[in-house]
């Protein structure tokens, strides 16, 4: 089974590595990064970065995309290479998958169109633009396609996985293995729970950097 996690510059390094350390202990799979080009791809804090170590070209029949979120998702979205990709692997994949708002790449492909599917929470409504039915949920599976929310989401996403193609013993044994037990010393994880000043100060930081 090969997964192939894409590579664009300024994605969010947590989207990518948390799922690819869990979904990397399936028996027999074969983990790839994948970029428009071979090498280093830095993430979205710049000190940080990610191999590619196969290119667009040589990866044609992954089991699983994973599509990673990030600032630099808009030009991901706006890349044909990158979207041309996506479609084309996208006819023989098991599982296509993205965590944050790498569903908005996934969206600018065509792939979500009539789907239920989630992202960031700051994203819904773009994701309602690129024709999805985007909803609340941290992890929403619409057939083969898989979305999870906002950064940390993605290890949730990963054992959902793990648990529909090796068996709930194997998804658990992973979880027991990573010791994935959140404790969080704050109950604000999501815009339904943190302070409302917090939300409402992210809601307008984003309109301003988006208009």
């Amino acid at each position: 089974m090969q997964i192939a996690v894409l590579l664009y510059d300024r994605f969010t390094t947590l989207d990518a590595v948390g799922p690819y350390e869990l979904l990397g202990r399936l028996p027999g799979a074969e983990t790839v990064f994948v970029g428009k080009e071979r090498g280093p791809v830095r993430g979205d804090q710049g000190s940080l970065a990610l191999v590619a170590d196969r290119t667009l070209a040589e990866v044609t029949s992954p089991d699983i995309v994973l599509v990673p979120g990030g600032p630099g998702d808009q030009d991901a979205m706006a890349d044909e290479a990158i979207t041309t990709w996506l479609r084309t692997v996208d006819a023989g994949t098991t599982w296509t998958t993205s965590v944050c708002t790498g569903a908005l790449v996934l969206g600018a492909a065509g792939l979500l169109r009539g789907r239920r599917a989630t992202t960031h929470w700051l994203a819904y409504e773009d994701l309602r633009v690129l024709g999805a039915d985007a909803v609340k949920d941290r992890v929403v599976f619409d057939g083969k396609y898989v979305t999870a929310a906002g950064v940390s989401s993605g290890i949730d996403m990963a054992l959902h996985l793990l648990g529909r193609i090796g068996g709930d013993e194997l998804a658990q044994s992973v979880q027991l293995l990573t010791e994935y037990d959140p404790q969080p010393p704050y109950d604000a994880g999501s815009p339904d729970k943190a302070p409302a000043h917090l939300v409402e100060r992210w809601r307008r930081e984003t309109a301003a950097a988006t208009g």
